[in-house]
């Protein structure tokens, strides 16, 4: 297999030997990006005089041999959320059109700081707000796996671009599922850490106190960022070799009851069973409280957004509409530049808030989240970490769930626990469906153990992982 092909960390040992310069990597995904991602659309715009930039220091370290990091040399995508200095950030949407920020997000910098070579920024549904980047304002991103259906969302660019290997990684945002459901829908790995270890600082606001930062992929504290944890970060790679032998998989009942569809079921099963023949001792739990996620998700997400989103208002930034009063300018505005399924969720979230509903939907739904928590915490008593599916089916077709909300909501059902929680969790894909389209395995970890999760992750991760048809001209 080409080099480029390669999962991220076989190309960054290639990168080490030699056997490939920065440069020609990035040559090898601007031209595979050239050849497919217009039947794609997973990239909104390239950043390639910023890449090409990168990708000569990079060589030029190499060359004279300094301490080089993981990612020096790689080319990532990044999703179009995170502010980059003199780059369009849209957040897919057309409020945000012709918005460029005058610095980089916090996950910006540090890449940077790492030597990755940023190629461009990826699609998404607008504001996050979504499960299957459809609500894009510049159109939808395509399964590789199957052009005519979705690859989840609201990250589904970062997704799409990854599992078509138009770059070994990408980063994106989960406020809901937004990584782990697009990964297990293409058939890569998604990773959401526990909520506080990555820094927001730089991210478009959707719901702060769901909003995460992960990565897609083959294989600290910021005083800008008041939430983020001030916790050490392990060497998790240095774990990744010691095994899961003795480690404890619990598997919630809860999780595999009605919606999920059958092939997924016996995939994620066959995957659970594979850890106990590995040494790990499969247990059933239940987390009594999981059903009501959805709702409650729904509830404080959106109120969120309704907070967050106030801000666009054709004052500051973004698109302004031609008005001759003030107000008629603000309605305007936000009429022409938020699409219909930002418009539900501000409407939703305000409702929520306003006088008289705050105690019956909001607060309630906060007491909610806090059974959800306790839930976990009296799982992880007795287990290392949770198995369930990420998606309770596999990639459906573009068009199919957009006048059905609920239908589109219910995707989620299985990740939102975990933003619910804080917790982390990780979506590796376990195998395909009768109409060959991946399956995802969701592991969720305790509180800042993203080093068991990735232990456990690795060991059930396949193998080897065939090229989506769209590699194959098909």
């Amino acid at each position: 297999m080409k080099i480029d092909l390669l999962p991220l960390s076989q190309i960054s040992d290639a990168l080490d030997s030699g056997a490939v310069s920065p440069e020609a990597l990035l040559e090898a995904s601007l031209a595979r990006i050239r050849a497919v991602d217009g039947r794609l659309h997973a990239f909104l715009r390239l950043t390639t005089d910023e890449a090409h930039a990168a990708a000569r220091a990079s060589a030029r370290r190499r060359a004279s041999r300094k301490a080089l990091g993981p990612l020096d040399g790689i080319p990532v995508g990044l999703k179009d959320i995170f502010c980059m200095e003199g780059v369009e950030t849209t957040c897919g949407s057309r409020i945000l059109q012709g918005y460029v920020p005058p610095y980089d997000a916090t996950i910006v910098r540090k890449l940077k700081q790492a030597g990755a070579v940023i190629v461009g920024k990826l699609n998404m549904d607008e504001f996050a707000m979504g499960s299957s980047t459809e609500n894009s304002a510049f159109g939808p991103t395509m399964n590789p796996w199957d052009l005519s259906r979705t690859p989840g969302g609201s990250s589904g660019g970062s997704a799409a671009a990854v599992a078509a290997r138009l770059v070994p990684g990408a980063f994106g945002t989960d406020t809901g599922g937004s990584i782990r459901q697009p990964a297990a829908l293409v058939g890569c790995v998604g990773m959401k850490p526990t909520y506080g270890r990555v820094s927001r600082f730089g991210v478009v606001a959707f719901a702060s106190s769901l909003d995460q930062v992960g990565p897609f992929a083959q294989d600290g504290h910021d005083d800008n960022d008041q939430t983020s944890s001030p916790r050490p970060v392990p060497d998790y790679a240095a774990g990744l070799d010691r095994g899961v032998r003795g480690l404890r998989i619990g598997v919630p009942r809860e999780y595999f009851g009605e919606g999920l569809a059958p092939e997924v079921e016996r995939a994620v099963r066959a995957a659970v069973e594979r850890l106990r023949a590995l040494g790990c001792e499969i247990r059933d739990i239940s987390l009594p409280n999981s059903p009501h996620a959805i709702a409650t998700y729904y509830i404080v997400a959106t109120a969120e957004a309704s907070s967050n989103l106030a801000r666009y208002d054709g004052v500051r930034y973004g698109h302004r509409a031609r008005a001759t009063q003030l107000l008629e300018m603000y309605e305007k505005t936000r009429a022409e530049g938020f699409g219909a399924e930002v418009k539900r969720r501000i409407m939703l979230g305000t409702y929520a808030l306003s006088a008289g509903y705050y105690d019956a939907y909001y607060l309630r739904a906060q007491k909610v989240r806090a059974l959800i928590h306790r839930d976990f915490d009296q799982a992880f008593a007795s287990v290392d970490a949770v198995a369930s599916p990420t998606s309770p089916t596999t990639a459906f077709r573009l068009g199919e769930k957009m006048d059905d909300p609920l239908a589109m909501y219910l995707n989620d059902v299985y990740t939102v626990p975990a933003n619910l929680a804080g917790l982390p969790g990780i979506s590796v894909p376990c195998g395909f469906d009768s109409r060959k389209l991946p399956i995802g395995l969701q592991f969720i970890g305790k509180p800042f153990d993203e080093e068991t999760l990735l232990r456990i992750a690795r060991a059930a991760e396949p193998a080897d992982s065939p090229l989506p048809p769209v590699l194959e001209g098909r």
